[in-house]
């Protein structure tokens, strides 16, 4: 038998082997400033990962279905629920939108409930679905309560099995009073209600969750993904601590316990983050001492993030949400509802339904996402991440237990100011464009018109009116450029930019594409002129443009000269002159008459803020 190693011509190459190389190529430049990821989460991300990184992750020896189950809890496959959450709530129509998802492959409904009042009701709203086979969630109503006996009375009425009915409340206190500033009831009221709820939902349809633990309402707030995490599992916590408490065994509230995340654009952390949550829950509910190995299996639901969506090239959110979906399937969520492309200025119809269902379906069908367990197991660079946030949340999260717990910290506010920071920091690298929202802050359709069908709707369904908890809000990140672009779209006047271009051809193109990209995103017209060799006739030209604006695209060798010549042809005729780049002779250009620099670290939003309000009528 010949022991030779397949490829034994092909001698191993080490670590200090690769970052020798890494480093020559790099030719002097910072390796971290040029490779490492500094997240917003607090962490580092290394360029590249190898076999040696996992050596100190000591559940990778474990099965799917194992502790602490990282890896999941299906054995053979990756199946997830398509679910479809349903706004509408006029009962009749609500049924008629469920019905349609049906055909189209749905096996899990979200219902709004709000008007369900009798049995009559809730009749009308699951008429023709058969709730053995289809899960049913109830997202929002009047009393969850109340609402359950109706449903548990429409299971024994139908002569329904109920060891097959399945499905969700959308049950959550702490959600409710960081949405509306207090706690309905009160606090210990809620807990009461709970566990009347897990009783009766334990005898009568035994399968179905009672909680729900709402990571969306962080993350729909500015949130990072660590923060959601480590806010999931401290409310998760708490809910635990104070329901086992009143008598209720541990196994029986995380059995019963959806955790609900958002997961947004960062492809590998999304992933990551849901295999850290099966982690950490885990962990904790371990020092509860359950009786039944059932507390571990909490339900991962998750939804497409809302605060990546945009208004203007709306078609993009499509391609957010496939990339959101197939995070949220490869972390291995449990059921898994998209948001129409068009949530962001309408409500939702038929096609982006259609859509929205037929993205999972893909994903499925096509991809077969849900062929393998835990897919990404043993991926160095997401079992790394996934170590990585998993260590952040648990510090933040004991650091919420230190201050008291979760209802706490967001009674003091310190949660909300946390998100808060997070808020402020990632809205300030849209505004310098460090995170790219395609269509919106970067490469705008310059023919796109605002959608005839927007409506400005309350996104949250809420309204803040209590003061008892500091409420958090709901944000989009690509509004502020949004909100530029439609003041453009409505003046009466249309600003206009003229792209000086000169000298240098590679430079001068480049730096036009770059200003054209820059104001674009605003909506101002542009135009750019043919390539100029001759100052008198780069300057007549931009002069006949009657633009408002004129930016110098040339190179930095070239423009202290060009605005030497060319400055005293434009002064006094034209009130903004810009250089497309950041030159040395910065101050010297100032002097010259050139009012801004345009630049990679230029606070895009602040400066077009600053032309819209001088230019726009």
């Amino acid at each position: 038998m010949n022991d030779n190693k397949l490829f034994s011509e092909f001698p191993p190459i080490s670590t200090e082997q690769w970052e020798e190389v890494i480093k020559a190529d790099l030719k002097g430049a910072d390796y971290d400033k040029k490779l490492i990821w500094k997240t917003i989460e607090g962490f580092n991300v290394k360029p590249y990962y190898r076999a040696e990184n996992l050596a100190s992750l000591g559940y990778l020896e474990t099965n799917p279905d194992e502790k602490p189950f990282t890896r999941g809890h299906r054995k053979t496959d990756n199946v997830w629920d398509i679910r479809q959450d349903i706004e509408q709530e006029d009962l009749k129509e609500a049924n008629a939108i469920a019905l349609e998802a049906i055909k189209r492959g749905v096996v899990s409904i979200g219902f709004n409930a709000k008007k369900v009042e009798t049995a009559d009701d809730l009749k009308q709203l699951l008429n023709g679905i058969n709730i053995e086979k289809i899960k049913i969630n109830f997202t929002k109503t009047i009393s969850f309560l109340s609402l359950i006996k109706l449903f548990i009375d429409y299971v024994k009425a139908n002569g329904i099995n109920k060891e097959n009915v399945k499905g969700s409340l959308n049950f959550d206190p702490y959600a409710f009073a960081l949405k509306r500033g207090f706690f309905y009831d009160s606090e210990d009221a809620n807990y009461d209600e709970l566990v009347e709820i897990i009783k009766l939902v334990k005898k009568n349809i035994p399968h179905f969750d009672c909680l729900t633990i709402n990571g969306s309402v962080f993350s729909n707030a500015g949130a990072g993904i660590v923060q959601q995490l480590a806010f999931v599992l401290s409310a998760a916590n708490d809910y635990l601590h104070n329901l086992t408490q009143k008598g209720l065994p541990a196994h029986s509230v995380g059995y019963r316990m959806c955790f609900d995340f958002a997961t947004g654009s960062t492809y590998f952390m999304e992933i990551a983050k849901l295999r850290a949550a099966r982690l950490l829950w885990s962990k904790i509910m371990e020092a509860y001492n359950p009786k039944c190995e059932t507390a571990y299996d909490v339900h991962i639901h998750c939804e497409s993030a809302f605060s990546n969506k945009t208004i203007f090239d709306p078609y993009v959110n499509m391609l957010r949400t496939t990339t959101e979906t197939m995070s949220a399937a490869l972390g291995g969520a449990d059921s898994i509802s998209v948001s129409p492309f068009d949530i962001a200025f309408k409500e939702d119809d038929s096609f982006s339904r259609r859509i929205a269902t037929n993205q999972q379906i893909l994903l499925k069908e096509e991809s077969y996402m849900d062929k393998v367990a835990d897919p990404a197991a043993g991926a160095y660079y997401i079992e790394n991440l996934t170590d990585a946030i998993a260590a952040k949340a648990w510090d933040m999260f004991k650091e919420l237990e230190k201050k008291g717990g979760f209802v706490a910290c967001i009674r003091e506010g310190y949660v909300q100011n946390l998100i808060e920071q997070t808020y402020a920091q990632r809205a300030k690298d849209v505004a310098m464009r460090k995170t790219t929202i395609l269509g919106t802050n970067q490469y705008p359709n310059l023919t796109e018109k605002p959608h005839e069908n927007i409506k400005h709707k309350e996104m949250c369904g809420y309204k803040a009116d209590g003061t008892e908890i500091k409420t958090l809000g709901c944000i989009r990140l690509a509004e502020p450029f949004e909100d530029l672009r439609m003041a453009t779209e409505k003046s009466a006047k249309r600003p206009k930019v003229f792209l000086l271009t000169y000298g240098n051809l590679s430079m001068r193109k480049a730096r036009a594409g770059f200003a054209t990209n820059f104001f674009a995103v605003a909506g101002y017209e542009i135009e750019e002129g043919a390539g100029y060799n001759d100052v008198k006739t780069a300057a007549d030209a931009a002069l006949n443009s009657k633009s408002d604006i004129i930016v110098l695209c040339s190179s930095d060798e070239e423009y202290l000269e060009l605005a030497k010549n060319i400055m005293p042809l434009l002064k006094g005729k034209t009130n903004h002159i810009i250089v497309a780049g950041n030159p040395a002779e910065a101050e010297a250009l100032k002097a010259l008459g050139v009012t801004d620099f345009i630049h990679v670290k230029t606070n895009a939003l602040e400066i077009l803020e600053k032309y819209s309000k001088s230019l726009l009528h």
